[in-house]
């Protein structure tokens, strides 16, 4: 078994993080910290009322949908403002069945730092948001901090609204997808419970297991 991180180290350099000294152990007798985290930093998940009013909240997310097998769709090196289509699925799109969950490498991780990690993202397109809300696809990983252009309200919202429509889990801003060795891995990216919640950072990991202990499809 092979336990792969795909998920961004936060720190106090992160956008939206703020990390503090709350206690220290040459005074207090124990390290410890303060965090002040936006809800949708570094690694995350989304939850539907984070652009629906009446969506479930990250409390409610059904986690089994937040582990299990993981189709990757390797789209790396993606341009600049890309923008995803079906046809960029490839002959994948013939595996892709109902409750699968998709990950889409781009290697953009790698921008993470820089103005175009956030200005320049490539991103899903409407017409694949609608596709995968057709064939009930469970949840979608990228790399970007967003699945849609952050710039373009109109975009952000109906992308955003219609794969939360469709019962689409959102998982954004994974990183090192170009270490996954298999097309399809077991994923894991567990929220915090947080009540009411609209977001939440996630420490998203794949495994690759030998051809003995194969994923399989579930």
């Amino acid at each position: 078994m092979r336990v792969i991180d795909l998920s961004l180290p936060i720190n106090g350099d992160m956008p939206g993080v703020q990390v503090t000294t709350a206690k220290r152990l040459e005074v207090e007798g124990w390290n410890a910290t303060t965090l002040s985290l936006y809800s949708h930093c570094g690694t995350h998940m989304d939850a539907p009322f984070h652009f629906l009013s009446d969506g479930q909240t990250l409390d409610q997310q059904d986690l089994s949908v937040c582990v299990g097998p993981a189709i990757v769709i390797n789209l790396a090196p993606a341009s600049p403002r890309q923008l995803i289509t079906v046809d960029d699925l490839g002959d994948l799109a013939d595996s892709i069945k109902p409750g699968s969950r998709l990950l889409f490498r781009t290697d953009w991780y790698k921008r993470f730092g820089t103005p175009a990690y956030r200005d320049q993202l490539p991103r899903i397109s409407l017409e694949l948001a609608e596709w995968l809300v057709e064939h009930k696809v469970a949840m979608i990983g990228v790399e970007p901090p967003s699945v849609a252009d952050v710039n373009n309200m109109q975009e952000l919202t109906d992308v955003h609204q219609t794969l939360f429509r469709g019962n689409v889990l959102i998982v954004e801003g994974l990183a090192n997808l170009d270490q996954l060795r298999t097309s399809e891995v077991e994923f894991i990216a567990l929220p915090l419970k947080i009540m009411g919640g609209d977001g939440s950072p996630v420490r998203a990991i794949a495994i690759e297991r030998t051809s003995q202990g194969s994923v399989q499809h579930r």
